[in-house]
């Protein structure tokens, strides 16, 4: 099916360069989607819409905040080129030498593109790089994944994320292929997700399985193309129409998607050595998923007497978002007075969330999402 809605570039949708970055997205710039962060909360958790069908208003941090994300990106920008290098390196020798990137919006996108400018720099290929709509409980975008499949080789076509938490996008993905495939015409695409950071040990294919801090997870939209997250709402997205996002044009003046990229390229040069010795000592027994991250958070589940698992959401980059787009209830840290949760205690202190000191969790944060009573 030819979609119906047209493939979205910057500047006209997102600040990212054209060449960077295709969203296979519908424009919903113009419709009200957000709503009130209490009253959407209480409408997921009691069944009457799903997340995907509005947008929270995104909670602004103050400028201490803004700053401590400029000092987190230049403290953690060689780690991350660390990371981009390896997964980036592991996708051509494992998957493809020329490989087309899907990355996951909205999370995802500018992961991709780091991946993209490290193969452009380092062995001068410049993949073709979409980013698409996945919601969890509700599948990929199908019509998004045609208009790709219909371009390039299954073989050569790679899903990619930021980070892992407890798994559950990993699961979704393969769940979604699996369906996606089931018509004759439809190939089995490679359902692994490419990752900087696999702390829930769910893949083979990422940068590190250590849960540190991913600088793009400290903000929304305005370290990630001004994009919204993605929308699936019969009310706005139709038969053979792309899901849908908005692009925050108003945020222009806070937005720093370029200088997070930029800051991560400019370290490519230096942690070539790293990267290869990182390589050199992965073995296929320790790169095998253990799904270790699902186990610990079914058992933060149970001692919290949460009615859900997805009131749990483990790591730094989940534990983040919690903070700045859910209406958290408490956080777990398994140290004190980490460097790297600066960020996170911060927040926390703006939104009156205590923090809770837990020695024994297997992710280094973990985030509880209010109940509804």
């Amino acid at each position: 099916m030819t979609a119906s809605t047209p493939p979205l570039q910057g500047p006209h949708f997102g600040s990212y360069a054209p060449e960077e970055v295709t969203w296979l997205l519908k424009d919903l710039s113009d419709i009200a989607l957000e709503g009130d962060l209490h009253e959407r909360e209480r409408r997921i958790q009691s069944g009457k819409a799903h997340y995907a069908e509005s947008l929270p208003i995104e909670y602004q941090p103050g400028r201490e905040y803004q700053d401590l994300f400029h000092a987190t990106l230049g403290s953690s920008a060689q780690r991350l080129a660390e990371a981009v290098g390896v997964v980036s390196e592991l996708i051509l020798a494992e998957r493809h030498s020329s490989p087309t990137l899907v990355s996951l919006a909205r999370a995802g996108t500018p992961v991709g593109i780091l991946i993209r400018r490290w193969m452009q720099t380092v062995h001068g290929i410049e993949p073709q790089h979409y980013t698409i709509s996945i919601v969890r409980d509700r599948g990929i975008d199908t019509v998004a994944l045609d208009h790709i499949v219909a371009s390039h080789p299954a073989e050569s076509i790679v899903f990619v994320d930021g980070w892992t938490g407890k798994g559950a996008i990993q699961r979704e993905l393969t769940a979604a292929l699996a369906e996606y495939a089931r018509l004759p015409e439809r190939p089995l695409l490679h359902d692994e997700l490419a990752v900087l950071a696999d702390p829930g040990s769910c893949t083979t294919l990422f940068g590190t399985r250590d849960d540190f801090l991913i600088a793009s997870a400290c903000l929304n939209s305005t370290v990630s193309g001004l994009v919204s997250r993605t929308i699936l709402n019969a009310d706005h997205i139709g038969p053979g129409e792309f899901h849908g996002a908005k692009f925050y044009r108003d945020l222009a003046e806070f937005d720093v998607s370029g200088r997070l990229l930029d800051a991560v390229s400019a370290e490519f040069p230096a942690v070539a050595d790293r990267v290869r010795a990182a390589l050199a000592v992965m073995t296929p027994e320790e790169r095998t998923p253990t799904w270790s991250g699902w186990r610990s958070v079914e058992q933060i589940q149970l001692d919290y007497g949460l009615s859900s698992i997805n009131l749990v959401k483990p790591g730094v980059g989940e534990t983040t978002r919690v903070l700045l787009r859910r209406v958290p209830w408490r956080i777990l840290v398994r140290d004190d007075d980490l460097p790297e949760h600066r960020h996170i205690r911060l927040l926390a202190a703006e939104r009156g969330v205590p923090v809770e000191v837990s020695p024994g969790l297997a992710y280094s944060c973990v985030g509880l999402i209010k109940e509804d009573a």
